[in-house]
């Protein structure tokens, strides 16, 4: 039987999951306990990883460390992007099993079958992306709330960051109530959302075109 919407995760409970998360001495290096249920488990997994993404791309903008420095923070951010990517489609795997809108033996395959209700709509924007956007706004909030608590700064920079940390929280607010609207829709049977494979070329051996002739160079050499 699907999944009522009152047992999914809400935006209200994955926001407050997000913020408690930032606000824990240690995270993401040392990771609390997630809570109960294999999707919380991926939705703190994907937080992790935009987190970790963060700091690589502060990292990234030093002007003043060998490049071999920078050249290490591109790879670590190539490996917590698929990461975070990861995290996302089994988001969306096990948020479509619960509301049985995906074949069960299909779901972990390239192309998971849906199930579709007769008249559904197909949402673009599936709940796992809405998720990771709700990580990474948590992260916004976060660094813009520091940005409004500065002592090194003028009186104007204190006033932008107040008013852009009123939009950012504004956003991350609209986009929970559309979350909360897809999976209530989903539940009703008026509207679906797919699990889409990201497919990271670029991350892979085979697909990379540049990786393939580096190989291929290789070969030749011996």
């Amino acid at each position: 039987m699907p999944a009522a919407p009152s047992s999914l995760p809400t935006a209200a409970a994955v926001i407050a999951l997000h913020d408690r998360l930032l606000a824990c001495t240690g995270w993401p290096a040392q990771q609390p306990e997630p809570p109960a249920g294999e999707a919380w488990r991926w939705v703190q997994t994907n937080h992790r990883c935009n987190c970790l993404l963060w700091a690589e791309e502060d990292l990234a903008r030093r002007t003043t460390v060998a490049e071999a420095e920078i050249a290490a923070n591109k790879r670590a951010i190539d490996g917590h992007n698929q990461a975070r990517n990861d995290a996302t489609e089994r988001i969306d795997e096990l948020l479509l099993l619960a509301l049985g809108l995906v074949d069960e033996a299909s779901a972990r395959s390239d192309a998971p079958q849906a199930r579709v209700p007769a008249g559904a709509r197909l949402n673009s924007e599936t709940a796992g992306s809405m998720i990771d956007r709700l990580s990474i706004l948590a992260l916004k909030v976060h660094a813009m709330q520091a940005q409004t608590q500065r002592g090194d700064v003028d009186a104007a920079h204190l006033a932008a960051s107040a008013v852009k940390l009123q939009r950012l929280q504004q956003q991350r607010q609209d986009l929970g109530g559309c979350y909360d609207a897809l999976l209530a829709d989903a539940a009703a049977g008026r509207a679906y959302f797919k699990v889409y494979r990201q497919f990271k070329m670029y991350n892979d051996p085979r697909y990379n075109p540049v990786l393939v002739q580096e190989r291929q160079a290789g070969l030749m050499a011996r």
